[in-house]
């Protein structure tokens, strides 16, 4: 196999270093010889749930975000904002404290890179079956405090992805992949299975 071109980065410059994501402008040689320059917004990277309970219905948060200006159904959801803290783990953490559920059964549906044309952001989609009432302490301030929480049929909320209905990129596929696998169709890797793609640019900036 003829050798592919390594896509080196000759320069690399910080543009906006915040809270959540960073962005960079890196110079890239390019297969020509010649340069481009290529922004890329560093993510810390995310968990999301498809909690699916003994009745088959997947629970979906309705949750404004601000960037699409209007409220969206989701999946439970969070970042990847506790140093050393194993992905699963924050998975349970962001189930109780968004739906106050808890989980005896954890496995890995899919990992969905967000947009890998201009971010690192990739999010580690689980399903979690055997689901309990937690307890969490109240959601204060900011969009959780106005989350609204539902339980729909699996079948009705991939339904709902077709219809347009629900888009959140995560969502989507960790419906399907949900759907996929309550059907036979494909299995779970286990909840610890490795992860290479994991964002880690912006979370070492925060060490």
């Amino acid at each position: 196999m003829t050798e592919r071109h390594a896509f080196e980065v000759v320069s690399t410059k910080d543009i906006h270093i915040g809270k959540v994501v960073g962005l960079r402008m890196d110079e890239v040689r390019m297969p020509g010889g010649g340069t481009a320059m290529r922004e890329v917004v560093e993510h810390l990277g995310a968990v999301a749930v498809v909690a699916l309970d003994d009745e088959d219905k997947v629970v979906l948060i309705h949750q404004y975000r601000h960037p699409v200006g209007r409220r969206l159904w989701e999946l439970p959801a969070g970042l990847l904002d506790v140093s050393g803290e194993d992905a699963v783990t924050t998975a349970a953490r962001e189930l109780e404290e968004e739906v106050d559920l808890a989980a005896d059964q954890w496995g890995v549906l899919v990992d969905v890179a967000a947009s890998p044309g201009f971010t690192d952001e990739v999010v580690r989609v689980f399903l979690a079956r055997g689901l309990t009432k937690a307890n969490r302490v109240e959601p204060e301030g900011d969009e959780e405090a106005d989350i609204v929480v539902e339980r729909v049929p699996l079948a009705e909320a991939v339904a709902k992805v077709f219809t347009g209905e629900i888009i959140n990129a995560s969502t989507v596929a960790g419906l399907l992949a949900a759907y996929a696998v309550r059907n036979g169709h494909a299995g779970l890797r286990p909840a610890d299975a490795p992860w290479d793609d994991k964002p880690v640019a912006f979370a070492g900036r925060r060490k």
